[in-house]
C-alpha cells in the first residue's frame, strides 16, 4: 500500500467492500434489494395507519430509510476501523484518519447503490424529479460530513472503552424511533415535534423528502441546520483523533 491519503483510502474501500460481499452470492445487488425487502414490510404494516396523512407511503419511508441507513452503517462500521486494524497500523505508517474514513466512503457506495433501488420507487409512484432534486447532492454531502465527523469521535471511543459499542446501539433504537423514519411528525404532540426537530439526522431526512419526495425547496432553517450540523460534527470529530490518535497508537 502506498502512502499517499487518497491511494490508502481507496485501497481500503476495495478491501471492505470485497470482504463485505465475499460470501454472498447477490453480491451488491443486496444494496438494492434491502431498502426495498425493508419498506415492502413497513409498507405492509404502517400504509393502512398513515394513509390519509401521508402521501405515497413507501417512497416516503424509503427516503427516510435510506438516510438512516447509510449513517447507521457509516458510524457502527468506522467505530471499529482502528481495532479492527491494529496490526496495520502499527507495522506500517498510514494516516490514521484513512481507517474510519474508508469505512464512511464504503457506506457511502453501498448507499449510491440503494439510490437505484430509490430511482426505481420515484417511477413506480410517478413522482417526478424538479428543480428542487438538485439540493439532495448538498444534503448527501453534509450527512457524509456529519457520518465521518461522527465516526471519527467513535473510533477514538472504542479504542479506550469498548463497550461503547452496545451503549451505541442502544441510543440508535432511541435514535431511530426519534427521527419519524415510518409515522408523521404531525401526529405528534407539538412539544414532542419540537424535540425531533432537533434531531440532525430527522433534519437531513426532512430535507430529502421535501427536495426529491414533495418536490419543493426545504427551509432555510432545515439548510441551515443541515450545513451546521455536517461542517460542525466534521469539525468536532477531526480535532478529537487528531489529538487523540498518538494516544490511541499506545493503547493499541
Amino acid at each position: 500500500m502506498g502512502g499517499h491519503p487518497y491511494f490508502v483510502t481507496g485501497q481500503l474501500v476495495a478491501r471492505e467492500m470485497k470482504r463485505k460481499y465475499s460470501r454472498s452470492r447477490l453480491g451488491i445487488l443486496w444494496s438494492v434489494l434491502n431498502p426495498l425487502l425493508s419498506m415492502a414490510v413497513l409498507s405492509m404494516i404502517f400504509s393502512a395507519m398513515f394513509r390519509k396523512s401521508i402521501e405515497d407511503y413507501p417512497v416516503y419511508y424509503l427516503t427516510g430509510l435510506l438516510i438512516w441507513s447509510f449513517f447507521t452503517a457509516a458510524t457502527n462500521t468506522a467505530m471499529t476501523a482502528l481495532a479492527d486494524n491494529q496490526a496495520l497500523l502499527l507495522q506500517v505508517r498510514l494516516p490514521r484518519s484513512g481507517f474510519p474514513l474508508s469505512r464512511v466512503v464504503t457506506a457511502f457506495v453501498n448507499f449510491l447503490y440503494s439510490l437505484a433501488a430509490y430511482a426505481v420507487m420515484l417511477l413506480v409512484f410517478r413522482i417526478p424529479l424538479r428543480e428542487s432534486a438538485l439540493v439532495f447532492p448538498v444534503i448527501v454531502l453534509f450527512l457524509f460530513l456529519f457520518s465521518l465527523g461522527m465516526g471519527y469521535v467513535l473510533s477514538v471511543l472504542y479504542v479506550f472503552f469498548g463497550d461503547i459499542r452496545h451503549l451505541y446501539g442502544v441510543v440508535l433504537t432511541l435514535w431511530m424511533y426519534l427521527s419519524a423514519l415510518f409515522y408523521p411528525l404531525e401526529l405528534l404532540p407539538r412539544t414532542m415535534q419540537a424535540v425531533i426537530w432537533q434531531n440532525p439526522v430527522y433534519n437531513f431526512i426532512a430535507g430529502a423528502r421535501d427536495c426529491l419526495l414533495y418536490g419543493r425547496m426545504p427551509p432555510a432553517m432545515v439548510l441551515l441546520r443541515i450545513a451546521l450540523w455536517g461542517a460542525g460534527m466534521y469539525g468536532a470529530g477531526r480535532v478529537v483523533f487528531w489529538k487523540s490518535q498518538n494516544r490511541v497508537i499506545q493503547k493499541l
